[in-house]
């Protein structure tokens, strides 16, 4: 936005902030908060604080350091809010986890440490945040933040200290981030109507066993190299000679990689879906969804850590959907997901979901281009949960202008621009 649309949208800015940032104690404070979201959409190349300070007519550099990071206020019931409030305006088809990577200099900005850099393609300094973001085609939101803390972090004292990282936060791997985000959402009230992930957490067989046990229908991408039976395969047990341990029931025939058991289907078995209109025409590839039953140690411990009677497991692994996408052209299947979807599911209903994270990669740019996410010069613990949920804030109330009706004046900040990029 540039200074003269800002202005315009001051008063509905106002109302925005008065509701979302109610649960801040001081009104200087949620004042500050609408100062720093204007500086945040407002025009110009860095979003850190004395850049942003000098372009607003009533910003002061040292209150907003103040207000962001040193201020006590706290960003969890403001996040709260914000995904209350956003989720039925977007009324999402999914939600999708994801990690977001902010490059970094140096060892004492919190949580920073030698990772890979999703932002850089490549192992480097940076902290990583895990993400879950509430998602329609036309629309996403982030309703959760956490700060991934590598185990150098949780054992270095001084360095916590610093920083602020609270006593009982330590390491955690991003997929139990992602479920303690997906739980703390619950209690909000709050429930994914299905959820989606990048091969990066749907691989993980203990991440798709924990939206199970919560009830949660999913489609997560998984690498080429998983392995699974055919969905007919039957374990058996060797005659038992009645000495010794009784046989346990085993798949007797090794699985097979995801990426053998698509391509054996052959090309005919695919079928061609378009899944939603682009920008230069209709989305279609070709597909295959087919019955599988996951294999290896992890899915077999899983699977029998479920049994009510662990001694008399039948052997059996669980039957998920795997769909497979074979683009014109391409020698073999690229692209795989497995989904605890009813196996009745309509293979254009599985892709389409399988798809929708396009959504959050294209608002991911405009979090971090147009509104600053990873500008975010302090170091501490606060400062950078302050800092991911006022950018938050702002997303979402851009987001509601560009979704709210038309007004009826042609130049009014809602008809300017049919999406956020425009307005960032």
């Amino acid at each position: 936005m540039d200074a003269h649309e800002v202005n315009r949208a001051r008063a509905k800015l106002a109302l925005f902030v008065a509701d979302v940032f109610a649960s801040v104690p001081r009104k200087d404070q949620r004042a500050k908060s609408d100062c720093y979201l204007r500086g945040l959409m407002l025009d110009g190349r860095r979003k850190s604080i004395q850049p942003m300070a000098e372009r607003l007519p009533d910003g002061n550099e040292q209150n907003l350091q103040q207000f962001v990071n040193q201020s006590t206020w706290d960003p969890v019931p403001v996040r709260q809010r914000i995904a209350q409030r956003m989720v039925p305006l977007i009324s999402p088809d999914a939600w999708a986890v994801d990690d977001v990577a902010f490059p970094k200099d140096g060892r004492m900005s919190v949580a920073v440490a030698h990772q890979y850099c999703g932002a850089l393609g490549k192992q480097a300094n940076c902290q990583v945040a895990v993400s879950v973001h509430a998602v329609s085609d036309s629309a996403s939101v982030p309703l959760q933040w956490h700060l991934f803390v590598p185990q150098e972090w949780a054992d270095d004292p001084v360095r916590r200290r610093k920083t602020g990282i609270p006593e009982e936060t330590g390491h955690q791997e991003k997929w139990r981030l992602a479920l303690d985000s997906i739980d703390e959402l619950a209690e909000w009230g709050l429930v994914p109507p299905v959820l989606v992930a990048d091969a990066g957490y749907g691989q993980n067989a203990d991440f798709r066993d924990g939206l199970e046990r919560r009830g949660i229908g999913y489609v997560v991408a998984i690498r080429s190299d998983v392995t699974a039976h055919p969905h007919d395969a039957t374990p058996t047990a060797p005659t038992w000679s009645g000495n010794g341990r009784k046989p346990q029931p085993r798949y007797r025939d090794k699985p097979s990689p995801v990426a053998a058991l698509a391509a054996g289907q052959g090309r005919q078995a695919f079928t061609e879906v378009t899944w939603r209109e682009g920008s230069r025409g209709p989305m279609r590839s070709h597909f295959l969804s087919q019955r599988v039953r996951p294999a290896g140690i992890k899915a077999r411990r899983l699977a029998q850590a479920a049994a009510t009677d662990h001694n008399s497991w039948d052997g059996v692994l669980p039957e998920l959907t795997l769909l497979a996408e074979w683009p014109a052209g391409a020698e073999a299947p690229t692209d795989y997901w497995l989904s605890n979807l009813p196996a009745d599911t309509p293979i254009a209903e599985l892709v389409r979901l399988a798809k929708i994270r396009w959504r959050i990669e294209h608002d991911y740019r405009e979090l971090k281009h147009g509104l600053g996410l990873d500008h975010f010069e302090g170091r501490s613990w606060n400062g950078w949960h302050h800092h991911v949920t006022l950018v938050t804030a702002a997303h979402a109330f851009l987001t509601e202008q560009r979704l709210a009706p038309k007004a009826d004046t042609p130049d009014s900040p809602s008809t300017r621009s049919s999406t956020p990029s425009k307005t960032c």
